[in-house]
């Protein structure tokens, strides 16, 4: 092209900065627009290891509720480090633990895999592979008592457990046995491994305080009868009879053992808060029995966190009026649970599980403000200060490897299927037991790990 024509036209177009006496210049032309299109943070998946299928097919749709019901309705309102959390379940019951966490991590890109439980022994070392080399997932677990207390708490393993361990269950209701005087015990228990390891140590805790246990009796899983052993049970006729099954299972048995003319007292574990255990056994079932209830933890309703948490889980369409009461165990501890974790990662600053475990403890330890909501904790985090995050399950003080500070509690049915006012149990005296019967994994140099049950 002809230049001479260029510069001559180049000259008339070209615009010029007008600058003033400071050199604070200007020049024609709209000021950039922001990039709407810019691509927003990515949502964090949220990965439950759920149950629809199998033994624990009953619980799924309630375990569900417990999670979804924080995520929505608090932790979302305002998330962490602005990144929304999407929950996605994925069944164990029909491919196993192990699989499903491969899922949630493979094909999801989990960064947070809930619930880490039974199944958790075989997988093990492949997930402290992933961790090492992803820094990567965070592991709150809602019922992760069957994995050992000194496994957890750490970057490298960030298990942290809502519920305590399972041999404090197992021991809970030999020492509620023990408080109302039983003498004599039959012990019940599915062959699961949970359940064969709170056996184990209910069997513990009653020859440590001195009750006889008459028989264990172990039997498989999802039998559509247990006649045979309610009758041997009837037979015995212990002053209490400690089971660990599952809420329809365990109706089953109680509902059999009332047609063998038994009238006992039963003492069973967390699982028969479930809506299923009374819609199987019925007031009825309760009120043939000489007493019914599960042992657990209690809740702290005492505190705004619970003044916080109880009236929005009852008033939420889909929760309270659908899934139980905001007492039952695994709704109130699976919402302390995720607030908690919201908090320390925004204390932390990522979602690192290096960073992320360490935070835990510092949310909940103190020293720092005494906080009781997401919303004020998360506050106070976002201005800088340190803060002590007390929540609906107690102070929220884990265990150097990540076991929640829960108190021991017995909670019974009422007559009519209601349940009653939940019982505590001696706090010290439930140390000193757990103590000698905790389990604790034996770790190589490899970190290979091997536990009992």
């Amino acid at each position: 092209l002809d230049a001479d024509r260029a510069l001559e036209i180049i000259d008339l177009i070209a615009i010029e900065a007008e600058c003033d006496a400071n050199n604070e210049c200007d020049w024609g032309g709209a000021p950039a627009e922001a990039d709407d299109s810019a691509a927003p943070a990515e949502d964090v998946v949220v990965c439950e290891l759920a149950y629809y299928t199998g033994e624990f097919g009953s619980y799924g749709p309630f375990l569900t509720a417990s999670l979804s019901f924080p995520i929505d309705n608090v932790i979302n309102v305002d998330p962490p480090l602005g990144r929304t959390w999407d929950l996605i379940s994925e069944d164990i019951g029909t491919v196993g633990e192990g699989q499903a966490a491969r899922t949630c991590l493979e094909r999801h890109e989990a960064e947070i895999l809930v619930s880490p439980a039974h199944g958790y022994r075989p997988y093990r070392s492949w997930l402290q592979e992933w961790l090492g080399e992803n820094d990567s997932p965070l592991m709150p677990t809602v019922h992760g008592g069957t994995i050992p207390g000194n496994l957890g708490g750490t970057g490298s393993e960030p298990i942290f457990r809502a519920q305590g361990l399972d041999e404090a269950l197992g021991m809970t209701g030999s020492l509620y046995a023990d408080s109302v005087g039983a003498k004599t015990a039959v012990i019940f228990a599915t062959q699961v491994e949970g359940f064969q390891i709170a056996a184990t140590a209910a069997e513990l805790a009653a020859d440590a305080v001195g009750i006889e246990v008459l028989e264990r009796i172990d039997v498989p899983a999802e039998q559509p009868s247990y006649r045979a052993e309610a009758e041997r049970i009837a037979d015995l006729a212990p002053d209490a009879v400690i089971v660990q099954a599952g809420g329809v299972e365990s109706a089953t048995l109680i509902n059999e053992a009332s047609e063998a003319g038994a009238s006992l007292n039963w003492i069973g574990e967390t699982g028969w808060v479930i809506p299923e255990f009374m819609a199987a056994l019925g007031g009825d079932g309760v009120a043939a029995q000489q007493s019914v209830g599960f042992a657990a933890f209690a809740y702290n309703d005492a505190t705004p966190a619970w003044d916080f948490y109880s009236p929005l889980w009852e008033s939420t369409p889909g929760y309270g009026d659908t899934h139980g009461e905001a007492s039952d165990q695994y709704h109130f501890s699976a919402y302390d649970l995720l607030v908690h974790t919201a908090l320390a990662v925004e204390k932390a600053g990522s979602y690192n599980a290096s960073d992320w475990a360490p935070a835990m403890f510092e949310v909940g330890d103190g020293p720092g403000t005494v906080c009781y909501t997401y919303a004020d904790c998360l506050a106070l985090i976002r201005a800088g200060e340190d803060v002590d995050y007390e929540g609906v399950t107690g102070p929220g003080s884990y265990s150097e490897g990540g076991v929640n500070a829960v108190i021991q509690s017995y909670t019974p049915y009422n007559d009519d299927g209601t349940l009653g006012e939940a019982v505590l149990l001696d706090a010290d005296r439930a140390l000193e037991i757990i103590d000698l019967i905790a389990i604790e994994a034996e770790c190589d140099a490899n970190n290979e790990c091997d536990w009992g049950g």
